[in-house]
């Protein structure tokens, strides 16, 4: 900012009058509240009834303030400010101030001019464009007025040589009453006859308006019998309407049930649905308890028929595992007593080979018991827990059917 705008910056506002003296160290540090009381009453000498916040106090206060400053002077005197620089305060606000305070000083100094020569006051509706809309639009009107005229007058200064030739041999000619007497005639004619053309013309028009009147007439009338009409069906009551409530309670109460059954079926379908997987579950638990004890029993006569070839058997790895076995039939719910395992029939795949194999390797007595013992319990168990396993998918399958 340079000592010169300040200096004409002051000298613009003593002259334009504003009420206290400005200095130009005012603003060499940014001082907010003059430069919002400077653009408040530059406002106010644009027009003295615009509405402008007051309130600076706070940061967001003051934004407004300076918002509302800069778009009252890009509207009414076309002028635009700079926000951030007016923000600021400082040297470089008076820059921003200065293009303000220049249009009005101008301004002023040309109204007391034309005082002197007698000139209107200027007003501010002289600054809005809005008030001007109308002389805008008349002057486009005669812009394009003068462009077709200009376009008129070149053709025909294009053919004034033969007008020019034209104009001067008439002229030369003297004046034949007779001529002129036929010439006016036939202007006559031309004349009547464009005035009957016109007021055939004007016959139509009355006749095409008294069709059009009649027509709306008609449509008047047609609409304020169909409105009594709409009138009287509005009033009267239907002779349906009453079965029509009494269906449409009935299609409610038919709509809750079906609601309501859809929800049980809904529930019931996902009971079912939880059931049939529990009995899945459990049957894949069966169906692996049995592979297990078919393996445990598999390896137990394995082992037992080893122990036979060699001479000797392990009786307490045979306690081990027939105690293990008990507690198997226990947690795969079989209730089968010891009574009906002696009557259930004897594994077919080694009739008596564990006894035989018992006497060919020796005469022990102990020997040929506990063979006998394992292989009963081992073929009886093996068939009660085939025949347990095909029941239960059986009473399974059963169940999901009687389900469904």
């Amino acid at each position: 900012m340079s000592f010169r705008e300040l200096r004409d910056f002051t000298e613009m506002l003593r002259t334009l009058g504003y009420p206290r003296l400005v200095s130009i160290d005012n603003f060499r540090q940014p001082n907010f509240p003059l430069v919002a009381e400077i653009l408040l009453w530059l406002v106010k000498k644009f027009d003295a009834t615009a509405m402008a916040p007051t309130d600076i106090e706070g940061e967001s206060d003051r934004v407004i303030f300076i918002k509302a400053m800069a778009s009252f002077m890009a509207t009414k005197a076309h002028v635009r400010l700079s926000t951030q620089k007016l923000y600021g305060a400082d040297g470089y606000a008076v820059r921003e101030l200065l293009k303000v305070t220049s249009l009005l000083y101008h301004a002023d100094k040309k109204s007391k001019a034309k005082d002197d020569t007698g000139a209107p006051p200027v007003s501010l509706s002289d600054f809005d464009i809005n008030t001007k809309l109308g002389d805008l639009k008349q002057t486009r009107m005669l812009a394009n007025e003068i462009t077709s005229r200009g376009a008129q007058l070149y053709e025909l200064l294009g053919s004034e040589p033969e007008l020019r030739a034209a104009r001067q041999k008439v002229l030369g000619q003297g004046m034949d009453i007779d001529q002129i007497e036929t010439a006016v005639k036939h202007s006559l004619k031309v004349l009547r006859g464009q005035t009957e053309k016109i007021n055939t013309m004007m016959g139509s028009l009355a006749s095409d308006e008294a069709n059009l009147e009649a027509k709306l007439e008609k449509k008047r009338m047609d609409l304020e019998r169909n409105e009594k009409r709409l009138k009287s069906l509005q009033s009267v009551r239907p002779a349906f309407m009453d079965e029509y409530e009494k269906l449409e309670a009935e299609l409610q109460k038919q709509y809750e049930a079906y609601v309501e059954k859809f929800r049980n079926l809904s529930f019931l379908e996902r009971e079912l649905e939880n059931h049939n997987q529990r009995e899945q579950d459990k049957f894949e638990e069966t169906e692996r308890q049995l592979r297990r004890m078919q393996e445990r029993l598999r390896d137990e006569e394995l082992r037992l028929i080893r122990g036979g070839e060699d001479g000797t058997l392990d009786m307490d790895d045979d306690d081990d595992d027939l105690d293990g076995y008990d507690d198997v039939l226990h947690d795969g719910q079989f209730s089968d007593s010891d009574e009906e395992l002696e009557q259930e029939p004897r594994y077919g795949q080694h009739p008596g080979g564990i006894g035989r194999h018992a006497g060919a390797f020796g005469d022990m007595g102990a020997g040929d018991e506990d063979s006998d013992l394992d292989s009963e319990i081992t073929d009886d168990a093996e068939d009660e827990l085939l025949g347990y396993g095909n029941d239960d998918g059986d009473d399974v399958l059963n169940d999901t059917d009687d389900d469904f």
